[in-house]
Order: structure tokens, then C-alpha cells, then sequence
């Protein structure tokens, strides 16, 4: 798999963007940029919760709707979500329909609720690993998990966090912008 693709508009960019103009729109707006606050770090880490097992064009397609019925993803709204919400959401065809996934970013939001306001993005980037010396050259050289994104899921599961695996949690630093993966060439590698 070649690691850079050109774009209809002529730039480079890390190859899993494809021809997928949301994915295009994805790594040039949003993947590998710094995202703080604990809102948007829980949605972060519900979107990526759902993820698991799936492509993430899938979550980025569903993402306005799951935004829609998971109430901005504000941890207070999500908290006090009931088993009637449950079964509204099972129902969404909008959103994936996954029980555990539902009931984890439910309980997950009212863990967020015990932190301290900030306490979450704090956390999170504590985990965040030195700048790289060199960008990845390919692929083969970006990691699916790595000592800090292990290091992150244990002490979320130790806080009784779910779905928040090691390989989960890279790839939320990966879109969150904790790590910059953009490959060597990429335009957005040039940017930064």
C-alpha cells in the first residue's frame, strides 16, 4: 500500500484517507489536531468506544446523528440517561446499535460527572508521549498501541471506565492530536 495519496486538489495525505471525501475532510480538519476539554474528550472517547470492531467512516457518518441522541455528548445530559434511553437508542438505526457500547458511554459519562471539572483532559493528556524526533515514513511505522496508550487504558479501567482498550485509546491520541501520525509528505506533516 503506497503511504501518501493525492488528492483532487493535489495535495498529499496519509494514505487510509482513500478517495473518501469525509475522510479527506476528517484528516485535514480534524485528526492529529490538539483537542482539550473534558466534553469533547468524552466524545472523543465514546465515538472511539463504538468504533471498536468497525471502520471509523462508519462513526464519522453516524457521528451527527449519534451527537443528536446522545445530547451533545455533555457528560451531565449523558449521566442521567435511564434504561428508557437504552431502548430509545437500541431502536436508532441512526447510531450502532451495541447494548454494552450504549450502557459504557452512559456509565462512562457519570464517572466524568465524579472528576473534577477539567480533571478528564487532564488525565488524558498526561498520557501523551514526547513529539516524535521523525515522522513516520509509512504505515508500517505508525503503532496500534503503544506503553503510553496501554499506560492510559489502565488507569481509566482502574477508574471503572469501558471501552477503553489500549488500541481504542491510540487511536483516540492519533484524533485527538495527543500524537501527530501524519506521514512524512503528508501536507498536514508540513503544516505542523
Amino acid at each position: 500500500m503506497t503511504s501518501l495519496i493525492v488528492g483532487p486538489d493535489a495535495r498529499g495525505r496519509c494514505a487510509w484517507v482513500g478517495d473518501d471525501a469525509e475522510y479527506r475532510r476528517y484528516h485535514d480538519e480534524e485528526w492529529g489536531t490538539p483537542l482539550h476539554g473534558d466534553r469533547a474528550l468524552f466524545e472523543k472517547m465514546a465515538l472511539e468506544g463504538f468504533q471498536a470492531g468497525l471502520s471509523w467512516i462508519t462513526i464519522l457518518r453516524k457521528r451527527p446523528r449519534f451527537r443528536e441522541v446522545f445530547a451533545g455528548f455533555e457528560p451531565q445530559a449523558v449521566a442521567a440517561f435511564g434504561e428508557d434511553d437504552v431502548e430509545r437508542l437500541m431502536a436508532d438505526a441512526g447510531i450502532i446499535r451495541n447494548r454494552a457500547k450504549i450502557e459504557a458511554t452512559i456509565g462512562n459519562a457519570r464517572l466524568v460527572l465524579d472528576m473534577a471539572e477539567g480533571e478528564l483532559d487532564e488525565l488524558m493528556w498526561s498520557f501523551a508521549p514526547a513529539p516524535r524526533v521523525a515522522r513516520p515514513a509509512s504505515m508500517a511505522d505508525v503503532p496500534a498501541v503503544t506503553a503510553e496508550s496501554t499506560a492510559m487504558s489502565k488507569e481509566l479501567r482502574r477508574r471503572g471506565f469501558r471501552f477503553v482498550g489500549p488500541v481504542t485509546m491510540y487511536a483516540l491520541m492519533q484524533s485527538a492530536g495527543m500524537v501527530d501520525d501524519h506521514l512524512e509528505g503528508c501536507w498536514r506533516a508540513a503544516a505542523s
